[in-house]
């Protein structure tokens, strides 16, 4: 029976969070209306009578009954089901009818405030009920209202009927409010449905266009592999071909120029794994100056070819949360890329800096600017300007920076200024967030 009377589809039932915020706000306006009506009744002792004793622990109860329902729903953290909601929810009506009843008797008056309380008890009904079983409770309060003023006057005659009047005219303006607020409570409902089929239908068609930009990057990265893969490819081939024709030293040559083409083909084929199947990262708190250290000390037999030293400016103390491994990787491909982007005895700056929640690595060098139609590119696969590039150190750094939480961007294109900034979370962030 419950269950019948109670709409699992209401505002109630559709999550914990909405049922935790809709319950509250009833416990609270049944303690405030409690609070006031007590305070009011004391105020105004010399019209209604200076409460009673009994009436001060009706009330009490009744707060303290409030009260403890809304600590046990502040600790609650499973939703309940429909059957034991729709029992919480009669059970709430009732406690409240029957204390505005109580109270009302209490009071001995033929005007009592403590009538108000009924209509905590129809807004409930409203917001969960049907519109039958919301009459019901309508008439549940009606019933009880003119129970009060009959329970009065046969103690108290003569009857008056206007009271009788009166009460019948608080029924009709809980009728009134009732319908009211179930009709609102109906159209909101229904826009959430209209909004909830609108936002699974937008997901759906993105997941569509998601599937379909994959397949297309498919087909764009099969194509790029297919033409890098052709050429060292090709040139085996005809170093080879033509090695069988040669003898001497011009055969030797044929077979080095195929050795070098073979090692580039496997170059290619290991940062194509690198950058497909980056494996999740092992995360922990390390010292970003001893990994830029590592990474600047591996890379200046490079850089010494083309005179281009280094500049490292990294507070020792500065942490970050990250893979050092991945992380290293990732500060090779960009140190790499700006060593062979420097002018000859040119400058490269690796600089740390420590931002609120998250710490930045700079990797800056002097130069030529990217150009402007390259610009929207440089993070592509395979997408290079170096004339034997793979065109993936970009795109693997890139990747491993957003599997650790943060990102690779161009920070700086300008003149003699090319600032690629890598960003990850800050140790002290992820421990705050911990200890929150």
């Amino acid at each position: 029976m419950l269950r019948r009377l109670f709409l699992a589809r209401s505002l109630l039932a559709s999550d914990l969070a909405s049922f935790r915020r809709q319950e509250s706000t009833f416990i609270v306006l049944n303690l405030l209306l409690l609070a006031v009506l007590l305070s009011l009744h004391s105020y105004f002792a010399s019209f209604w009578g200076k409460p009673a004793a009994v009436l001060v622990i009706a009330v009490w109860t009744g707060m303290f009954l409030k009260a403890a329902e809304f600590v046990w729903l502040r600790r609650l953290s499973q939703p309940l089901k429909p059957g034991l909601l729709a029992t919480l929810t009669w059970a709430s009506i009732t406690l409240n009818i029957a204390l505005a009843s109580t109270l009302s008797f209490l009071t001995d008056k033929e005007d009592t405030p403590y009538f108000v309380l009924m209509i905590v008890a129809v807004l409930e009904a409203a917001f969960r009920f049907e519109l039958l079983s919301i009459l019901g409770v309508v008439l549940l309060t009606s019933l009880s209202m003119f129970a009060q003023v009959w329970w009065y006057f046969r103690a108290h005659p003569p009857l008056d009927v206007g009271e009788y009047f009166e009460a019948g005219i608080a029924s009709l303006l809980f009728a009134i409010v009732a319908v009211q607020v179930w009709l609102l409570v109906g159209d909101l409902r229904r826009k959430e449905n209209r909004l909830a089929n609108n936002v699974l239908e937008l997901e759906r068609a993105r997941e569509q266009l998601l599937r379909e930009e994959k397949l297309a990057a498919m087909g764009r990265l099969s194509s790029a592999i297919a033409h890098e893969i052709r050429n060292p490819v090709a040139m085996i081939a005809s170093s080879i071909a033509t090695a069988k024709q040669l003898s001497g030293p011009e055969r030797d040559e044929m077979f080095d120029i195929a050795a070098f083409e073979a090692n580039r083909l496997s170059q290619l084929t290991t940062e194509f794994l690198d950058y497909a199947s980056t494996r999740p990262p092992n995360v922990s708190v390390i010292a970003v100056a001893d990994t830029v250290a590592y990474v600047a000390d591996a890379s200046r037999a490079h850089a010494s070819h083309k005179g281009v030293r280094f500049e490292v400016d990294v507070p020792e103390q500065l942490t970050a949360k990250a893979d050092a491994s991945q992380l290293q990787q990732a500060l090779l491909n960009l140190l790499l890329n700006a060593v062979d982007a420097s002018p000859v005895g040119g400058t490269v700056l690796l600089r740390g800096r420590d931002g609120s929640r998250e710490i930045t690595i700079d990797v800056e060098n002097n130069g030529v600017p990217i150009a402007e139609p390259a610009l929207s590119r440089i993070f592509e696969p395979f997408f290079t300007t170096k004339p034997r590039g793979t065109g993936l150190g970009l795109a693997i750094a890139r990747n491993i920076a957003r599997a650790q939480g943060g990102d690779l961007v161009l920070a700086n294109n300008g003149p003699d200024r090319i600032r690629f900034s890598l960003i990850l979370p800050s140790a002290d962030a992820n421990a705050q967030a911990q200890e929150r």
